[in-house]
Formats: C-alpha cells, sequence, structure tokens
C-alpha cells in the first residue's frame, strides 16, 4: 500500500508508459483520422479547413501526411520528438483554427491528442523505441 501512495517511480514503468502511449495515441491518429481520411479524400476536400488560406485540398493533404507519416513514426519511435512537433502544431490549429468558437466538447479529443504528444515531446519516446535503441 504504501508503494501506491509513493511519488517514485521506476525507470521501467516509464518507459511502459512512454510506449504505451506511443501506442494508442499513435495508431488511434492514423486508423480513426489518416486512414479515415484518404478513403474519404474526394469527399472530404471540398468541405475541410481551409488554414491560412492555402486552399481545402492541400490542408486536407497536409493533414493525412502529418495524421498517417508523423504517427506512424512516434509509434515506432523514430524520430520521435521531431514527429511529434507538426502533431502538436496540427493539433493547435484545430483547437484554436477549425474549432474555434465552438463548445469546448468539440475540442476535446483533439485537446486530449494535444496533451499526449507534448507530453511525449518533453519526456521523449522512452527506451522501448528506435530512438532508444540508436542512443543506447
Amino acid at each position: 500500500m504504501k508503494k501506491f501512495f509513493s511519488i517514485k517511480y521506476s525507470v521501467a514503468a516509464f518507459n511502459f508508459s512512454m510506449l504505451f502511449i506511443r501506442i494508442v495515441f499513435g495508431i488511434l491518429l492514423i486508423a480513426k483520422h489518416g486512414y479515415m481520411k484518404m478513403i474519404h479524400f474526394s469527399e472530404m476536400q471540398s468541405q475541410f479547413y481551409n488554414f491560412m488560406g492555402i486552399g481545402s485540398k492541400l490542408t486536407l493533404i497536409i493533414a493525412i501526411i502529418v495524421e498517417v507519416l508523423c504517427a506512424l513514426f512516434v509509434v515506432l519511435g523514430l524520430f520521435t520528438r521531431m514527429a511529434v512537433i507538426p502533431l502538436i502544431i496540427m493539433m493547435l490549429v484545430v483547437v484554436f483554427g477549425a474549432d474555434a468558437g465552438k463548445p469546448l466538447e468539440s475540442s476535446e479529443l483533439s485537446l486530449m491528442y494535444l496533451a499526449a504528444f507534448v507530453t511525449l515531446f518533453f519526456c521523449g519516446p522512452g527506451r522501448v523505441s528506435i530512438d532508444g535503441m540508436i542512443n543506447k
């Protein structure tokens, strides 16, 4: 019981936590967002958010690349800190751009992704990653 209330943590617990966050959030982002945007590209391209006037179609292409490629790098733990930067930017665009003026509930999922990716940016991928194996 004493260990349950302790603020200390083991290195193994930290590494497992980072692995868990990487896999869960990375695979969910790929499967539920990136892949679905690829499948429904023709239907979504005209109604997608137009970021900084670059066009809905180009914004959708960028979103797909970020959500699939960067999320895949996060899952693998390859260039993790660099891979989460576009993901963090994209989540900020969703929260403060696409969902601006909407109730907080509409941005809840984006805020959770943002929290996970910011955590990965500061904490790193952990040892159970390609980055961890390279830096050994």
